[in-house]
């Protein structure tokens, strides 16, 4: 469900069967290049456009498993497994994937640690909601306000989240149409993801991303601290399976680990997750990790062809892969440049970076989503490889 040119030649490498459901716009392509496609708004949903009616047009292909690629297609895959595998609770499990309040509310009902939460209607109730906090936090009048995060209920990575560290920012920084969102607070510890991969309830596969910085950067596998938490953290991950009821598929759940030793859950996807991780994840194991994305959705997968698919539990890579997100550090760009002393670093890998056709304005940012392309580094220390991406983070290529 979406459209994904390396998803799908992961599918053409395993010579299994395929459809692709996506928007009318990549029609042409895929006929011109003999993929199987099927054309279907996902931004609509009417009397003739709803999963019984893409059902009936998926049957022609023989298609048993929906798989989504991306945050707006996960209702769709769920409404379409819920008549594969004829049972309604997939559709409530991509409902959840999907909201944010829902989502916290379930792993607060399941025991995880999350922090205090609230739906918001607009700026008074984001007021109030700080004033709460405070009182919670037993704040005496002079001290700084209680940091609170609002971010919409179901966007994709960092699109829409706002920090707020004053009643002022509310003012400020708060835009009618940000409403209704959730409004959180603030996490403290260090950030990280995980990506699990899941057949039959169970996690057979799990790496663990280290952010450097998020929206920025990231490394896989973790660093040497993070590491030494990894039981830890898989048996909070398999909390977390249980939980949720997942059966199938491949989920990305943030975490932040706290100096007490303790793990605050963020909130938790089910599609491909952004800052090329799986890329990064494949390079670090070895393996084909969007086919494995792909075929863990498949209930029908034997343990053979899982072996065959995923790296053992327990590996550890003794290379580390990272990347660093470049955005211009202006507002008018019209040239890149390539430090020297990133050519010359051993840990230097490539680049994707293009130079702008002409001098080119840059429009304000929406989330982390609008990055001019990475830098990528490979090597054997994870403290040299934060260090790199730390410092690439604040050079400026677009002059």
């Amino acid at each position: 469900m979406g459209w994904s040119l390396p998803v799908i030649e992961s599918m053409q490498k395993l010579n299994k069967p395929y459809v692709v459901v996506s928007y009318p716009d990549f029609e042409e392509y895929a006929k011109e290049h003999n993929i199987p496609f099927v054309s279907y708004a996902f931004n609509e949903w009417s009397d003739s456009s709803n999963s019984l009616d893409l059902k009936v047009k998926l049957d022609a292909f023989g298609a048993d498993v929906a798989v989504p690629l991306f945050e707006e297609t996960v209702e769709w895959a769920g409404a379409l497994n819920s008549l594969y595998r004829d049972d309604p609770r997939v559709l409530n499990r991509a409902f959840l994937f999907r909201n944010k309040a829902m989502m916290k509310r379930k792993a607060l009902i399941g025991g995880l640690r999350v922090g205090l939460f609230e739906e918001v209607y607009n700026k008074e109730g984001v007021k109030n909601f700080m004033n709460r906090l405070n009182q919670a936090n037993l704040q005496i009048d002079g001290e700084e306000d209680s940091w609170v995060h609002i971010k919409p209920f179901a966007s994709a990575g960092t699109v829409g989240h706002r920090l707020l560290r004053s009643q002022s920012d509310i003012d400020t920084k708060c835009q009618d149409d940000d409403f209704p969102c959730l409004a959180e607070s603030h996490l403290p510890g260090r950030e990280f993801s995980c990506e699990a991969f899941i057949h039959g309830g169970k996690i057979r596969f799990m790496n663990i991303t280290e952010y450097v910085k998020l929206g920025y950067s990231n490394f896989i596998p973790e660093g040497n601290y993070l590491h030494t938490k990894r039981e830890k953290i898989l048996k909070e991950m398999q909390k977390l399976v249980d939980l949720f009821g997942i059966q199938y598929g491949m989920i990305h759940p943030e975490w932040f680990l706290t100096e007490n030793d303790e793990l605050s859950f963020g909130e938790v996807a089910c599609r491909i997750p952004g800052g090329h991780i799986l890329e990064l994840c494949g390079q670090a194991y070895g393996f084909d990790a969007l086919a494995a994305f792909v075929m863990c959705h498949d209930p029908e997968l034997t343990e053979e062809e899982l072996q065959q698919l995923l790296p053992p539990l327990d590996a550890r890579p003794e290379t580390f892969y990272g990347n660093v997100m470049i955005y211009p550090h202006k507002n008018q760009i019209s040239k890149l440049v390539i430090p020297e002393e990133l050519k010359e670093e051993s840990y230097f890998l490539d680049h994707n970076l293009v130079p702008p056709l002409s001098s080119q304005k840059i429009s304000d940012r929406e989330g982390f989503g609008n990055h001019f392309g990475t830098v990528n580094f490979k090597g054997e220390d994870p403290d040299r490889m934060t260090e790199l991406l730390l410092h690439y983070e604040n050079v400026d290529f677009y002059h």
